[in-house]
């Protein structure tokens, strides 16, 4: 059974506790090699590549958002979003940098340090940061799953955003109807494995699907 995510697209993955959605993207990322199968990004078999090719690929070609931000409390806003250049002693091209800084709300913030900003905006940083590299395609792991609806609707229009303005591909995993219908489809798992789809989802519709699933 095959998933195929679409370049320039938004989709979101879903299933019951214990389905694999965690797996999934962590082996999607190249954080984990599959035991069988492939992972396939941009033609290349992640499963393929060693432990360094994988780094190298991680760090250029892939953005990931995590559930927990994992910013460091001793940078600042601006080093925190370019440190995955830093670890690649990669310069940020300046004017790129500018627009993600912008187009997530954070000018008047680089200075700042992550304990003096909020959840939504740590949340910002950690989406930007993950745009720097101009990554092929960004995994973002219950990206609203820490904040409270209010935020979490505010994260959920900027990954939009960056999908419809900047044409990035954005795979996200979460537990929540209401974020999964910003995608534009969403992919459920159950035991391990592809279940089915939903092109154009809704809330009513995926809570729906999401209610079958759990009574297999």
């Amino acid at each position: 059974m095959s998933m195929d995510f679409r370049r320039g697209g938004f989709t979101a993955v879903m299933g019951p506790s214990g389905s694999g959605k965690s797996t999934f993207l962590h082996c999607a990322a190249g954080l984990d090699r599959p035991t069988s199968g492939q992972v396939r990004l941009a033609g290349l078999d992640l499963a393929a590549l060693n432990p360094n090719e994988l780094t190298i690929l991680r760090r250029q070609r892939i953005g990931f958002v995590f559930q927990a931000f994992n910013l460091l409390p001793s940078l600042t806003v601006e080093q925190n979003i370019t440190l995955p250049l830093r670890l690649a002693r990669r310069r940020p091209d300046r004017a790129w940098l500018t627009e993600i800084v912008d187009r997530t709300g954070l000018t008047e913030r680089v200075r700042h340090l992550p304990t003096q900003l909020s959840g939504g905006q740590q949340q910002r940083v950690a989406i930007a940061r993950a745009l720097v590299t101009r990554p092929e395609v960004v995994f973002a792991d219950e990206p609203t799953g820490a904040l409270d609806s209010t935020t979490g609707t505010e994260v959920l229009r900027l990954l939009r955003h960056v999908v419809d303005g900047l044409g990035q591909t954005v795979i996200m995993v979460t537990h929540d109807p209401v974020a999964a219908s910003y995608a534009d489809q969403v992919y459920f798992l159950a035991d391990g494995s592809f279940a089915d789809v939903l092109d154009g989802p809704t809330p009513e519709r995926v809570a729906e699907r999401m209610t079958l699933l759990g009574r297999r």
